[in-house]
């Protein structure tokens, strides 16, 4: 009898199943999914492997995994390869879990705006109490429009384009006195050239002597004499005497008058 016994334990054991018994295969693929990413930062900081080691590695460790829950596994108490990948129930569990929703969603739309509502009555009473609290501190004024001023900035506005274009007249003869200042600077800073000397050495009666020197410009007005007094002075002063003035004197021997 106890070789009976035991006999039928050792095949109660053998029979015995250890596999986890599960409704779908939903479940079980959202948990491995989790544990992958787990198991994905297992060989991080292992600097001694290589990169494709490393790939390689982590590659097999999931394969081994994922193998490993599927054998340990029974959906509906068939093997993991031979259960359908959809079950009929969780379409039932959805269809009856989205009408759930649906009722939950009504009571609360019809019970919500009841409790709510004493909650918004409430604040607003509170918040208009306390808007009577505030006083105005500066009261406000009507303000009146003065008619002078009104008929001064009518007038200015009126007069505004006349006195741009005077403006821009203005500029434009601006412009132009100060290029015919530039023009006669220009002028006035242009030195004679050597046939004006010479014409001027014949006029004044200098005897082709280049290193004389020219009369004064401002001789005349400063003594009050006129021109041609003036070039008689400076004639003199190279000891030249016109013989119609003087004609017994001889030409070196003449005294400024």
């Amino acid at each position: 009898m106890a070789t009976v016994e035991t006999e039928s334990s050792s095949s109660d054991e053998t029979n015995q199943e250890y596999r986890v018994q599960i409704r779908s295969k939903k479940q079980v693929v959202g948990q491995m999914n989790k544990y992958k990413d787990i198991l994905k930062s297992a060989l991080r900081g292992q600097t001694e492997i290589t990169e494709d080691t490393k790939r390689v590695l982590l590659e097999e460790l999931l394969a081994n995994f994922e193998a490993a829950v599927q054998e340990n596994v029974l959906v509906n108490g068939h093997p993991w390869e031979e259960a359908p990948d959809v079950e009929e129930d969780e379409d039932v569990d959805l269809g009856s879990l989205l009408d759930d929703t649906i009722v939950e969603t009504t009571r609360r739309r019809r019970t919500y705006p009841r409790q709510i509502l004493p909650h918004v009555v409430h604040s607003l009473k509170a918040e208009r109490k306390l808007m009577g609290l505030y006083e105005h501190a500066v009261k406000p004024q009507e303000v009146f429009k003065d008619p002078d001023q009104e008929s001064i900035m009518g007038d200015l506005s009126a007069a505004a384009p006349g006195m741009v274009k005077q403006a821009i007249q203005v500029i434009k003869s601006i412009n132009t006195l100060q290029k015919q200042a530039e023009g006669l600077c220009e002028i006035l800073n242009m030195k004679p050239s050597h046939a004006t000397l010479e014409i001027h050495r014949e006029v004044f009666g200098y005897n082709g002597q280049s290193d004389a020197p020219l009369p004064a410009a401002g001789a005349a007005e400063r003594n009050k004499q006129p021109i041609k007094r003036a070039v008689e002075e400076a004639a003199a002063t190279d000891c030249y005497v016109p013989l119609a003035k003087k004609p017994d004197c001889p030409a070196g021997e003449g005294e400024p008058e």
